[in-house]
């Protein structure tokens, strides 16, 4: 959409930049131009209105320059070329309107520096893929709690350090990684607050003499206010490294979720299957079923927690030199993109999800994982120490494993053969209690505190979960009900006056 420009530049420079700076920093720049374009046509949209409404630009300059403006909104952010001569997004706009404008182009420069309509831009862009990101974790949360929901009942080990650990049911599982999605809702709700705030009418540093109003621009924008300090306004540092944490914070979530059904996937564990539509095929290979899903959001993960070290390494500077935020514009979009898709492929592969129930219940029952219950049962039933009682059990599990007996065929008999060893007396437990003690189905529903793995306190958790899904999507539905009705009343506001 741009013709060719004059090599020199504005201000004091006299000649135009350097072959070697347009194919490195300029071109990095506009190479987001399709990122931030809409939200730069809205910054430029009410910044017009705001100085026509106090007076700074004349009413026939602010028709001409609007109906320009509108002009530009309506082209396709992929269709509009970026030169990179030009050196960003925001000069390449400004170019554009000049040339059909030139008599009152240069009105749209007034009281702003270059950055101030990109960090407009770069918020409003923030904020709406937060809200995507928060609709596609909602889905997430549904997809984890419908199935925790079909297999309340289905036990299954749980697992520490991929070792047998206690027996649980798959519901239990599944929750451990919902509430921490319900923790991102509160997470990336906060943030969007602090997002949602309107860095513009600052002036580049320290305000502007121009009477125009910072709340009004913001109001036109569907900011909740303005960012109070203007040198703060002109480039928080703290902010892409909190988006950025936020996001992993989630991500790390799904990449835990991931690793564990990758196990789960192979012939060993063979716990879970994959649907085909989330694996890939081995060219090689012909009976490999990669779950190739899985093995991208764990890569995904690293790749993100990388880009979270390069915003706090990238925000390590002076406080007046803030053009090391041109890796913000466009990473922290994209990650919040990444992050978006990558959520949604979990999704999928939960939706899909085929579970070995019968296998699970057949592992947990040739474990030892009943070995917590076990020396619990004696603390009780012989008053002993806990400590005694954990030794014991040791005792007894270690020469079960070498006997081959599984744990629901240790005896009373044998429990006292270790009594003898270490106590020197027999503890004569009833077969009948250490049977009941040792089925897996029976631990379980004793777990029936807050939070436990029981049937009623998995309930109460799946409740408690759809209440905050809910609430959250509202939440989100509202918020973007407000933006797209305070962008049409912008486009409408524009439109009016650019015909008066």
């Amino acid at each position: 959409m741009t013709d060719s420009v004059s090599s020199k530049q504005d201000g004091r420079l006299k000649t135009g930049p350097a072959p070697e700076l347009i194919q490195s920093a300029y071109l990095l720049e506009v190479s987001y131009g399709a990122i931030l374009y809409k939200g730069l046509s809205l910054a430029d949209l009410s910044h017009v209105i705001t100085l026509t409404e106090a007076s700074v630009i004349p009413q026939e300059a602010a028709r001409k320059l609007l109906a320009v403006l509108l002009d530009a909104h309506q082209i396709p952010a992929e269709s509009f070329i970026f030169d990179p001569a030009l050196g960003d997004a925001y000069k390449n706009r400004e170019n554009y309107i000049i040339q059909l404008a030139s008599d009152v182009g240069g009105w749209l420069r007034t009281g702003r520096a270059r950055r101030e309509a990109t960090n407009i831009a770069y918020q409003i862009v923030l904020r709406e893929r937060i809200l995507i990101l928060v609709d596609s974790l909602t889905s997430l949360a549904e997809a984890l709690v419908g199935l925790s929901e079909k297999h309340i009942n289905t036990l299954m080990p749980d697992f520490t350090y991929l070792q047998h650990a206690q027996p649980t049911t798959l519901a239990h599982y599944l929750l451990g990684f919902v509430f921490p999605i319900l923790r991102d809702f509160e997470r990336l709700r906060a943030c969007f607050g602090r997002v949602n705030l309107c860095p513009g009418g600052i002036g580049s540093v320290n305000g502007s003499r121009l009477p125009f109003s910072r709340q009004r621009l913001a109001e036109l924008l569907g900011f909740a206010g303005p960012i109070t300090h203007t040198r703060d306004a002109m480039w928080q540092a703290d902010m892409p490294i909190e988006i950025m944490a936020d996001i992993v914070a989630s991500i790390i979530n799904i990449d835990r979720l991931a690793e564990d059904l990758q196990i789960w996937a192979t012939q060993e564990f063979d716990m879970i299957e994959l649907a085909d539509e989330y694996c890939r095929a081995s060219v090689i290979m012909p009976q490999k079923k990669n779950p190739y899903s899985l093995a991208y959001a764990r890569g995904v993960a690293g790749v993100l927690i990388g880009q979270l070290t390069a915003m706090s390494i990238v925000g390590r500077t002076v406080s007046g030199q803030p053009d090391n935020r041109i890796f913000a514009y466009g990473d922290v979009p994209q990650a919040l993109d990444t992050a978006n898709q990558t959520v949604r492929l979990m999704t999928g592969v939960m939706q899909t999800l085929s579970v070995n129930v019968a296998l699970m219940a057949r592992r947990v029952a040739e474990g030892y994982s009943q070995a917590t219950d076990l020396a619990e049962l004696i603390m009780l039933e012989a008053k002993l120490p806990y400590l005694t009682a954990h030794r014991l059990v040791s005792e007894v599990v270690s020469v079960a494993a070498q006997k081959g007996i599984p744990a629901l065929q240790i005896s009373s008999a044998m429990i006292d053969a270790s009594a003898r060893q270490i106590l020197g007396r027999d503890l004569n437990l009833s077969e009948d209690v250490l049977r009941q003690a040792l089925q897996p189905q029976e631990i379980v529903a004793t777990r029936v505190g807050l939070g436990g793995a029981a049937p009623e306190p998995a309930k109460d958790m799946i409740a408690e979960a759809r209440k905050s899904i809910n609430e959250t999507r509202q939440w989100k539905t509202r918020m973007q009900e407000h933006l797209a009705n305070v962008e049409s009343n912008l486009i409408k506001t524009a439109r009016e006056m650019s015909l008066t």
